[in-house]
């Protein structure tokens, strides 16, 4: 068992800057890919960045130069700069036991999410 848990979400003007975090506790030795999804009020669930456990990262083409991935030993982040409204979305980290696909039906277990809203 994977136990995930986001912080860090709220609201920010346009232009502005989060940071999310979310631990990762329980059996983590089996985990290959650690990534961020989000979903806006009535559309698709979407994968923003990914972190395989050997280094490569992966984003969506409209967060790429805005928003970085990045963890440590018991935590995933994502650094997101110069929000836009329509990065408005609930945030959720997830941990697969394969390597990054970015199919989100490869993904284990998932955190409970954390809401970013921005306002132009």
């Amino acid at each position: 068992q994977v136990q995930l848990q986001e912080s860090g979400g709220g609201s920010v003007q346009a232009g502005g800057s989060r940071r999310l975090s979310c631990v990762v506790s329980g059996y983590t030795y089996s985990i290959y890919c650690r990534a961020w999804f989000r979903q806006a009020p009535g559309k698709e669930r979407e994968g923003v960045a990914s972190l395989d456990s050997d280094g490569p990262t992966n984003y969506t083409d409209s967060v790429k130069g805005r928003f970085t991935i990045s963890r440590d030993a018991n935590t995933l982040y994502l650094q997101m700069n110069d929000l836009k409204p329509e990065d408005t979305a609930m945030y959720y980290c997830a941990t697969s036991h394969r390597y990054c696909s970015g199919d989100s039906s490869d993904f284990n277990y998932w955190g409970q999410g954390t809401q970013v809203t921005v306002s132009s």
